[in-house]
């Protein structure tokens, strides 16, 4: 089996800072994909930077809620509906995918959500659950996609992992990338103007995905950078390869 790998960039729409680091990586670096926040202002601005770069797949981060931390303890920045009501979260994912379409002018080629709030249920069946009816994957639901989050810049209760955001981090996950399809996240910024346990970090991971080592790294290791939107296709190529074994 080929080793692939989706690089998908959270938060973007979210400020013009993370769209420039989105941007840049994508155009300079080994971005691939990018998921779309669509209740931000600057999410139409993103949203036109994708359909003029038709190579970047872009799909929806299902905004609830974030939460921050400081001295040790966890609160809401905001919450947009309350992840305990199903009816509520229900109603939010189908206001935010039809947001998704307007701003795009098609489906996401995936759906995944802020700080992984779809982990958890019922927020994960609710998800699951619309996304099927879509034929979207869900990250961290689609047994041919195993999702990497290693490269972050932060452990629990914030406290700061910078050795996890360098090049020889990075290098040392794509040397040891396993067979199969791997979607590895990140959060990328040009510019610290969203609100946000995670900052500084965001402007590192611009730097270490827009690295030359890093490309030289995925063409050593023989990596081929795909996308969600491939996701159709390879699966099709490997079932049609079994089907011959």
């Amino acid at each position: 089996m080929t080793r692939r790998l989706i690089v998908n960039a959270d938060d973007f729409g979210q400020s013009k800072g993370i769209n420039r680091g989105v941007a840049q990586c994508h155009e300079m670096g080994i971005l691939t994909s990018a998921s779309l926040m669509v209740r931000w202002p600057d999410a139409p601005a993103a949203a036109e930077y994708a359909r003029a770069h038709a190579d970047l797949a872009v799909g929806l981060h299902l905004d609830f809620c974030e939460w921050t931390c400081e001295t040790g303890r966890w609160f809401p920045l905001y919450e947009v509906v309350s992840l305990d009501d199903e009816v509520a979260v229900r109603e939010e994912i189908d206001r935010q995918l039809t947001s998704f379409r307007a701003l795009m002018g098609c489906d996401p080629t995936h759906v995944d959500s802020h700080q992984h709030a779809h982990q958890a249920e019922p927020v994960r069946r609710a998800v699951i659950e619309a996304a099927s009816r879509c034929g979207i994957p869900v990250r961290g639901c689609h047994p041919a996609v195993r999702y990497m989050g290693d490269f972050y810049g932060q452990g629990k209760n914030g406290v700061p992992l910078h050795d996890t955001i360098t090049v020889e981090y990075l290098t040392t996950l794509l040397d040891a990338l396993p067979q199969g399809i791997t979607e590895l996240g990140c959060h990328p910024a040009l510019g610290l103007d969203v609100q946000s346990i995670y900052l500084i970090d965001r402007e590192r991971e611009v730097a270490v995905l827009c690295d030359e080592r890093i490309r030289a790294a995925v063409n050593r290791q023989n990596i081929e950078l795909v996308s969600f939107r491939d996701l159709p296709a390879l699966l099709a190529a490997n079932a049609a390869t079994d089907s011959h074994v």
